[in-house]
């Protein structure tokens, strides 16, 4: 009869090992697929880990106290060989009673007797990524100069799927197969701060706005704001109003801006830069103009000034000149907030006075956030009144 191990389930996000607190079956009892045999108990709850096919539990390899890792192997059962088809399993039929024993599949056996049913994923069944670094891998990662961001599509050989050594040194080796070049310093610190940002549960909402009277106001403008600015200026306002909104997580404690510095997303040569307006609260948009225009140009020139970098606590970015309508732009690490503005659209209104619909000019706003530091609602109120002072642009 084949055996089939009991393995340690992944029993939550983040979850790596629980322990055993009684078992609910004994050796030898009969037992059914998915029937509770262990009560286990993770930092989070206590669950229990279920047969995984019909048939005689033969033993448990644990001991009642102990964590065990997921993936561990936690007993075995001795089940029917239509019960081992029915998983998966390339289990011989038998030839007849003079041939040899039938052979039993490997306890624990190797991952190459179950096939994936489905075909055609981008990247194989098994690559779970890189969940668990050993100190050896982490060395050698560090080695390379490479984070665990790079290896999200090996296949891990090891235990619940981990990336072992080899793994990641036949990962390597295969690189090598392929063309490659070498990524700009820029490049590599845009990547470095997006991995950084991405440890953190971010979210997007989004709002259409009006942008009539921001056109209008613009065109009679001399300079001419650009754009963004008028998002920056009403972020800036909407933030003093309640500055704990911009504020980092840490610890137990929401720590609040010392001043309202924004920065705006400028694209330069292979990458972004975050030229940064200091107390963009304080002064009026028409005094913000020179140096905004100032700015974006030093910015694609690559020759940002020290004290026009680092430290702001929101950023703006004008994703509608590439003519998108809708994005979800990823704050920076040392950020909460990013706002983003679409392109423009003309699109019909409709105006309850003259009841019927009008043409207006369109565009989408979305603020991307630490869901940490806020919830959907509060991130709505304030998109709003990023909204309603943009409508009054002769006030900003």
């Amino acid at each position: 009869m084949p055996a089939i191990p009991i393995i340690m389930p992944q029993l939550g996000e983040s979850i790596a090992e629980a322990a055993i607190i009684s078992f609910l079956v004994q050796p030898g009892d009969q037992v059914e697929a998915d029937q509770n045999l262990i009560e286990v108990e993770t930092n989070k709850a206590t669950m229990t880990v279920t047969s995984p096919c019909s048939g005689r539990l033969v033993k448990f390899a644990v001991e009642l106290n102990e964590s065990y890792e997921v993936g561990a192997t936690l007993g075995q059962i001795e089940a029917t060989q239509e019960e081992a088809v029915r998983l998966g399993l390339d289990v011989p039929a038998p030839k007849n009673s003079n041939s040899e024993a039938v052979s039993k599949p490997e306890f624990g056996g190797s991952k190459s007797r179950v096939q994936p049913t489905i075909r055609g994923l981008p990247v194989p069944a098994s690559a779970t990524g890189a969940s668990y670094l050993s100190p050896r891998l982490k060395a050698r990662m560090d080695e390379l100069g490479l984070h665990a961001a790079d290896l999200a599509g090996v296949a891990g050989s090891g235990a619940a799927g981990r990336v072992t050594v080899e793994d990641f040194e036949k990962y390597i080796s295969s690189l090598e197969k392929h063309k490659m070049t070498g990524a700009s310093s820029m490049r590599v610190a845009v990547a470095d701060a997006m991995r950084r940002s991405w440890t953190r549960p971010l979210a997007t909402v989004g709002l259409p706005v009006q942008l009539d009277a921001v056109l209008a106001h613009r065109k009679s403008s001399n300079p001419k704001p650009g754009p963004a600015l008028y998002a920056l200026r009403a972020l800036a306002i909407a933030l003093s109003e309640n500055s704990a909104v911009a504020g980092r997580l840490v610890g137990n404690k929401i720590v609040h801006p010392s001043a309202i510095d924004v920065g705006f997303a400028v694209e330069a040569e292979d990458g972004v830069l975050v030229p940064v307006i200091r107390k963009a609260d304080q002064k009026p948009l028409k005094d913000l103009t020179q140096r905004y225009n100032e700015l974006v140009e030093l910015a694609r020139q690559r020759k940002l000034p020290a004290d026009a970098t680092g430290g702001s606590i929101a950023t703006v970015t004008n994703f509608g000149t590439f003519g998108l309508i809708w994005a979800t732009p990823i704050p920076l690490p040392e950020q909460t907030l990013v706002l983003g503005m679409g392109a423009g659209r003309r699109a019909p209104f409709w105006d309850e006075a003259k009841g019927q619909f009008v043409p207006v000019t369109e565009a989408n706003l979305t603020l991307s956030f630490d869901h940490r530091v806020l919830d959907g609602g509060a991130a709505g109120r304030l998109l709003q009144r990023i909204a309603e002072l943009m409508a009054k642009p002769e006030k900003l």
